[in-house]
């Protein structure tokens, strides 16, 4: 029988859980780097290298996705398939991506091909672990769409118009401009790591902000993620939490031994545990 893979804990870790999972959500939210991340903790008094936080990202950011995952509401019946390319190494690699109509990431995967075998494997990522299934299917007019979905989907309602494919090509651009920042991926191995937990996490953090009013957004933005900084607005959420550095440890250098930090509330418990 196959075991399930581990939950990584906060066990033996120099700093709290609160300010590891703040570094991962700056890094997860933002278009930053590892380095932006650890300028702004040395800011608040926190002092680590940006080599600690891409240790942090890369063993608690998908825990965090897969419990974003577990945690959100069922998906709309309307689902877009698309697939971009991406250069890794000079050679092209294919961006697989699935949305609903809502914005929500619902698949990635990065193949080298985009022929019938490659848009197979992507629908059996699509569905695995599903109980539902979409009354809608749209895609571009690439043909291994049309041939898999009648395999694994033979039920579901399938549209190839033009421009009907919008909401999956748009989903692409946090992606595009995230590539930029990390001057493009080392390898499909760590554009998959990478995409599959930032694609979750972004569009968790990310509303629609062309669908909602200037109320319900500030509303929705700040029950998923409030101010980093020491602000008015941030009076309303609890208190802000205080951290010593532990005896023997330079944590804070040269820093007040006592500093302040503002968790949004996503971050509290765990890995993102109350979400």
């Amino acid at each position: 029988m196959k075991e399930q893979p581990r939950i990584p804990t906060y066990k033996r870790h120099r700093f709290p859980p609160e300010i590891i999972a703040h570094a991962v959500w700056l890094y997860c939210r933002f278009a930053v780097s590892y380095r932006d991340v650890e300028e702004v903790l040395a800011e608040r008094g926190v002092i680590l290298t940006y080599e600690t936080v891409r240790q942090w990202c890369h063993k608690f950011g998908q825990p965090c996705a897969n419990a974003l995952r577990r945690r959100r509401p069922r998906p709309g019946d309307k689902w877009h398939l698309d697939a971009v390319f991406i250069g890794i190494n000079g050679v092209r690699h294919y961006l697989w991506r699935a949305v609903d109509q809502d914005g929500t990431v619902l698949a990635i995967l990065v193949q080298r091909r985009r022929d019938r075998a490659a848009a197979k494997k992507f629908f059996r990522r699509l569905l695995k672990g599903r109980a539902c299934v979409p009354r809608v299917v749209i895609t571009d007019k690439l043909a291994s769409y049309a041939a898999v979905k009648c395999e694994v989907l033979p039920s579901v309602e399938h549209r190839q118009h033009q421009r009907l494919n919008n909401r999956a090509e748009n989903s692409h651009q946090p992606t595009r401009e995230r590539e930029r920042r990390m001057r493009r991926f080392k390898s499909a191995g760590q554009a998959q790591r990478f995409l599959a937990a930032y694609g979750p996490i972004t569009s968790h953090f990310r509303p629609r902000r062309h669908r909602l009013t200037a109320a319900d957004y500030r509303e929705t933005r700040d029950e998923r993620s409030p101010p980093g900084e020491p602000s008015p607005a941030s009076r309303r959420w609890p208190e802000r939490r205080a951290f010593r550095a532990r005896p023997g440890l330079s944590t804070l250098a040269s820093r007040p031994a006592r500093l302040y930090l503002t968790i949004p509330r996503a971050c509290r418990g765990g890995v993102w545990s109350s979400w």
